[in-house]
């Protein structure tokens, strides 16, 4: 993930108005200090200690621990990585938390991350559908994790705002340019660049769009409880419904992931 500019805005945060953000950033810093302290590697993480602090292998996550959908969340591969999605969220996050408020914010962060996640997943498993035909061990599952699905999520819904009319009370005026570019940016480098999820971007981008739309159109109305409401909704059925779809793919493919499964275990032993 490239470096994000700061979107232009007219006044600077304060912290105790993104505290949200900050506890994000807090917890993340925090966890991958806790795992280097416990030896994992500070610039390159071994495979083992990824899945065992909770990063996303779609033979793992679908068929036995769907909550690492949730926890990939949380690992980064190494400090750059760290730094990177870190840096990214302060800059997007703390916009982001004062314009759409703080449970909005936060139901946007987590549903975001985990429509990555599930994109993720689901080109895995139409990777391992093809698998079947080709052979090709590029096509095998692989591990996954980070913060960019919630970040890019963050970072698509601004994107959204800055192109929409300015709200009557919209405390941030966004530069749709500088937005869009960096958005653009970060698509094109993982789509060029070998070993970036780009389908978690992906994934996360399009639902913090989905839902600043509708949290647009709840300002619009004057109805802003409705738009609330609804685009949570939207958000956890959009994500449930995935969920659901890719585990009935699954089904058809448990023989081939139990085996793949468990060599993997046998060479990683975890």
């Amino acid at each position: 993930m490239a470096k994000f500019p700061s979107p232009p805005i007219q006044t600077k945060p304060e912290v105790h108005l993104w505290w949200l953000t900050a506890l994000f950033i807090a917890i993340n810093v925090g966890l991958f200090l806790w795992q280097v302290l416990t030896g994992v590697n500070i610039t390159s993480p071994s495979l083992v200690d990824a899945i065992h602090w909770g990063a996303d292998y779609a033979p793992l996550t679908f068929l036995e621990e769907p909550t690492r959908l949730f926890t990939s969340m949380f690992f980064h591969f190494g400090l750059i990585h760290l730094m990177l999605n870190m840096w990214a969220l302060y800059i997007f996050g703390s916009v982001a938390e004062q314009l759409f408020g703080r449970f909005y914010y936060l139901g946007l962060y987590i549903l975001a991350g985990l429509m990555g996640s599930l994109l993720s997943g689901f080109i895995d498993i139409q990777n391992t559908f093809q698998l079947l035909q080709s052979n090709d061990p590029k096509l095998f599952p692989t591990v996954s994790a980070g913060a960019s699905g919630a970040v890019m999520g963050i970072g698509g819904a601004l994107t959204i705002l800055s192109l929409l009319p300015i709200l009557p009370k919209q405390r941030f005026i966004l530069d749709k340019k500088t937005l869009v570019m960096v958005m653009g940016i970060n698509l094109f480098i993982g789509f060029t660049m070998p070993g970036i999820n780009n389908a978690a971007h992906i994934g996360g981008m399009l639902m913090g769009a989905v839902l600043a739309a509708i949290w647009y159109m709840g300002q619009r109305m004057h109805k802003p409880n409705l738009g609330f409401m609804l685009g949570l909704g939207v958000g956890l059925i959009a994500c449930y419904g995935f969920y659901d779809y890719c585990m009935q793919q699954v089904q058809v493919l448990e023989p081939i992931w139990r085996q793949i499964l468990a060599a993997m275990r046998a060479q990683l032993h975890f």
